[in-house]
């Protein structure tokens, strides 16, 4: 497992990856970027402009609750100013309301977060893996890992000897977090630098975004109580269990090497009730 959990506490896993050229990009201008209540992207944002000093705005899916969430407090905390509107505002954003910002889009779905997040297998040495997988909710980060993959061939090259043929390509899959979303092939391939559909496995949501099952809870510890490793209930977790029960299914070929890509966000878990998990 590639720990991008451990980057930093709040700019946690793939946030990292995906504001690096939006902040950038900023150039001194405030951010205005979107989100829901637990949005792992308002708060990396958030932290990621306190450390940078630029002011910024996220704007929340739904009405102001009269208490806000844990992410939610810590973002205000952090400078954020939050701006609720209705989930029918929400869903009709425009981007062009903000000329004198930066606009950041949800989740960080844009051309710059894909090429920070194809920076993110430069962490560690990948080349003898088969598989590479990641959780999936704007399609960001699977495309980032698939163009730095992009290229990579099987074939050998005329004249070159056994030794020098090109190691298999790795495959690169995304298990969706989110129930139905079809459209992420689309919003994915939008972003690759080689025409390509990308493969997303959409069985494995547990019910929909944010949504939590006894399997996967358990699923969760069990992996915990193996590896030390905590996972989080909205994407990582589902990550883990899908991958265990494509390994019952003998998905992988005899031989694979997985990597399975941790993008953060534990920060998820703390709207579950205390004990629920192990760690």
């Amino acid at each position: 497992m590639l720990r991008l959990d451990r980057i930093h506490p709040l700019v946690s896993g793939n946030k990292w990856f995906k504001l690096k050229y939006n902040l950038e990009a900023a150039a001194g201008k405030p951010v205005v970027t979107f989100g829901g209540s637990w949005s792992n992207h308002i708060l990396a944002t958030a932290a990621a402009c306190n450390m940078e000093g630029i002011p910024c705005t996220g704007i929340i899916r739904g009405e102001r609750p009269a208490v806000l969430s844990h992410t939610l407090q810590q973002a205000a905390a952090l400078g954020m100013e939050l701006v609720f509107v209705s989930r029918e505002a929400y869903r009709h954003k425009d981007a062009g309301a903000f000329p004198d910002a930066c606009v950041i889009p949800e989740g960080g779905h844009n051309a710059a977060g894909a090429r920070g997040c194809s920076e993110i297998l430069s962490l560690a040495d990948t080349k003898g893996f088969s598989h590479i997988i990641c959780a999936v909710g704007t399609g960001t980060t699977l495309a980032g890992l698939i163009n730095a993959t992009a290229g990579k061939s099987s074939a050998q090259r005329p004249g070159l000897p056994a030794a020098e043929i090109d190691p298999p390509a790795q495959k690169v899959i995304g298990i969706s977090a989110l129930k139905g979303a079809y459209s992420l092939e689309e919003d994915t391939a939008q972003l690759l630098t080689q025409p390509g559909r990308p493969e997303i496995f959409h069985d494995f949501h547990e019910g929909g975004y944010g949504k939590i099952s006894d399997e996967l809870i358990a699923c969760m510890n069990d992996f915990y109580r193996q590896t030390g490793i905590p996972t989080d209930r909205v994407y990582t977790g589902k990550m883990v269990l899908a991958v265990s029960k494509l390994l019952e299914r003998s998905y992988f070929p005899p031989g694979s090497r997985l990597l399975l890509v941790h993008s953060g966000g534990l920060q998820g878990n703390d709207s579950l009730p205390p004990g629920v998990l192990c760690f």
